[in-house]
């Protein structure tokens, strides 16, 4: 045999191998269930996403933009995203964004979990009295053009969430009865069923843990307790950071801890926190069980933010620094790993739409990476292992907040009140 002929038969083989690869790479992703996402948050970890960088949603990510940001996430491990609605054109252009990064690279996985708003009746209106029992006319759109996306996507799409916080009661704005719910996740359901959506793709409703029986007894429901029947898996909400402030019992310096040092009342508040967080999640699970009921329940949110000029702050349960939100997000990703519990960590990048009139507001700070495209320090250690090496957003590279300072941060980092002062801030509601 001739070297020309045997060089040529060396190519071929190499070439037949690499096709044999990526159609088994594409057979994977094609065929991986959220069944086996969800239950791997080892290899599969998730997190929330929306993408935009501007002060209104009407500035919509790019599809280019959204290359980037998936680029980022890839390069953390993330494998699943969160979105929240689809009436927007965000979500279609993200599902545009991973096909075309599959097509350039079959080994790229990134699957979404995307969210179908739900409102109330005269939700986000002048009219006096939202109807909680009635649907806002767009739910019905909002849900066909989620079933329609989850058709046309089904190696991205596993997931659909029906109302993103709909049912919880402090939502005046737009909440919703569970029944509600119950109607369009059992259309969902039927539609599977029909053979109109992939019958692997798991619907579920994504909201605080009261709401799915874990709080007070005016959630639980009839419609509640069928609701949880009628869902593949459970995806309740926790924010410890939030209750620094509205439910503090586990937040601040015990008596008995104050002549600790400032990193030692920090560290014990922090577990507390996740103890917190653990405990909202049991509450879940034992309410499902009470019910005969034996589903997975993940976390579909949970985060700590970084900035606060209101009640999280300085003035505050002072709760809001990046050295607080590291600690809380270590702790968070261990449970999640050692329990199998997949946790949508709250969230990838800084938004500033979401408190639009006040910058310093918490809801525009719950981001790992900042607008500036500064990693928080949560994420400092990836930036000097070359984790975003070679990647950027906006254009610009990813570095360090503090230009990787830690002296500097710490100056930052407030220590968790007293419980004298705890006592006063639960006086103030």
């Amino acid at each position: 045999m001739s070297k020309s002929l045997t060089y040529l038969l060396l190519l071929l083989s190499l070439f037949l191998v690499s096709c044999t690869d990526q159609s088994e790479e594409t057979m994977k992703s094609e065929n991986i269930t959220a069944e086996e996402l969800l239950s791997d948050p080892v290899n599969y970890p998730a997190i929330s996403y929306s993408g935009y960088r501007d002060i209104s949603r009407d500035s919509v990510p790019s599809i280019a933009d959204l290359k980037e940001d998936m680029k980022l996430l890839s390069a953390l491990g993330i494998k699943i995203v969160r979105t929240y609605n689809v009436y927007l054109e965000a979500v279609p252009r993200l599902l545009q964004a991973i096909r075309e990064m599959k097509e350039e690279d079959p080994s790229f996985e990134m699957y979404v979990m995307m969210g179908a708003w739900i409102d109330a009746k005269n939700a986000w209106t002048d009219k006096p009295e939202r109807i909680r029992d009635e649907n806002s006319p767009r739910n019905a759109e909002e849900i066909d053009r989620a079933a329609k996306l989850a058709a046309e996507y089904p190696d991205i799409v596993k997931i659909i969430a029906v109302g993103n916080e709909a049912m919880v009661h402090w939502q005046t704005d737009y909440y919703v009865e569970p029944g509600i719910i119950l109607q369009w996740v059992n259309h969902l359901q039927e539609l599977k069923k029909e053979g109109e959506l992939p019958e692997d793709l798991w619907i579920t409703s994504s909201d605080n843990f009261a709401s799915w029986g874990g709080g007070s007894s005016s959630y639980h429901k009839e419609d509640l307790n069928k609701l949880i029947q009628a869902v593949d898996y459970i995806s309740m909400h926790t924010y410890p950071m939030h209750d620094t402030h509205y439910n503090p019992d586990f937040w601040g310096v015990r008596d008995d801890e104050e002549d600790l040092s400032d990193m030692e009342k920090i560290e014990n508040a922090m577990q507390r926190s996740l103890d917190y967080s653990v405990s909202q999640y049991q509450s879940v699970v034992e309410y499902m069980n009470e019910q005969g009921v034996d589903k997975q329940v993940h976390i579909g949110e949970t985060g700590w933010a970084t900035v606060s000029n209101g009640f999280y702050g300085e003035d505050g349960s002072k709760a809001t620094d990046e050295f607080k939100m590291a600690r809380y997000h270590e702790l968070i990703r261990e449970w999640s790993e050692e329990n199998g519990v997949s946790v949508f960590y709250f969230e990838a990048f800084d938004e500033k739409w979401k408190d639009a009139a006040n910058q310093l507001g918490s809801e525009n700070h719950f981001g790992l990476i900042n607008l500036q495209s500064e990693a928080k320090y949560v994420m400092w250690d990836e930036v000097d292992a070359g984790v975003f090496d070679g990647l950027t957003r906006d254009g610009k590279p990813i570095t360090k907040t503090f230009n990787g300072d830690r002296d500097e941060l710490m100056k930052t980092v407030m220590v968790p009140p007293i419980d004298a002062e705890i006592e006063a801030i639960k006086q103030e509601d």
